[in-house]
């Protein structure tokens, strides 16, 4: 089957090890002084590993591979003395890195009281955010309206929770910096894979971020799906354009 699965770049890594104890399935081990995927099944694909590697040799590609095998895993763990953990992409907070473990948080309606007390309470109701780490799958995305942020975006829009978080999930990433071939194909299968009622996008006001718009009509070309884009436009001062 074609799957996102990780790959590691030879050449870049210096065998530090951080990517060892951030994959949760054992999948990654060093060997001879480089870091080594073990076994395609034993990769869920999802990159929680990514964001340990200082020499960004760790990236997700899609390519010819087996079906991750939680069975597998679990056999894995055990045979190398690990503590099985929960797979990041259960719906659960518990196993694996922390900055790929899937959450849903509950919101209550904020108060007056709230208000008053400057406690505005944030309207954020899942983790992760990046587009890098969220999977398609995400229990979060089902039947949900969905924001694409710019980085920047919520820091210097100072009401972005209550004016356009509120109720909706979230992925944030940046058009000039990041991989936008990835983000393309990772939106498309959000799109494909869940009944998104609505797409937001939000992007600053300088030029190279209205490549998150191009990006957003381009997904939901390749996803086949009919889904409503809307775009806002936040000034760098912070007001909407």
């Amino acid at each position: 089957m074609i799957r996102e699965i990780v790959k590691i770049d030879e050449e870049k890594c210096d065998g530090c090890g951080l990517c060892v104890p951030a994959c949760a399935e054992g999948a990654i081990q060093i060997v001879d002084g480089k870091a080594r995927l073990l076994a395609d099944n034993l990769c869920d694909g999802l990159g929680a590993c990514l964001g340990d590697c200082p020499r960004d040799a760790i990236t997700i590609v899609k390519r010819e591979a087996a079906e991750f095998d939680e069975e597998a895993v679990v056999e894995h763990l055990k045979k190398s003395d690990q503590p099985a953990a929960a797979p990041v992409h259960a719906a659960a907070p518990v196993g694996g890195c922390p900055s790929a473990r899937l959450m849903n948080f509950a919101r209550q309606e904020e108060s007056e009281t709230d208000e008053v007390a400057g406690k505005r309470p944030s309207q954020l109701r899942q983790w992760p955010i990046q587009m890098h780490l969220v999977p398609p799958s995400a229990p979060f995305f089902k039947d949900a309206e969905l924001v694409l942020a710019a980085d920047c975006a919520p820091f210097a829009y100072a009401d972005f929770h209550q004016d356009i978080l509120k109720g909706k999930a979230l992925a944030i990433g940046c058009p000039k910096l990041d991989d936008g071939r990835a983000y393309l194909e990772k939106l498309t299968a959000i799109l494909r894979q869940n009944d998104i009622r609505g797409l937001t996008v939000v992007h600053m006001e300088v030029p190279c971020c209205t490549g998150l718009i191009m990006m957003a009509r381009q997904a939901i070309a390749d996803s086949g799906k009919t889904v409503p884009l809307a775009t806002i436009k936040v000034g760098i001062q912070g007001d909407l354009k």
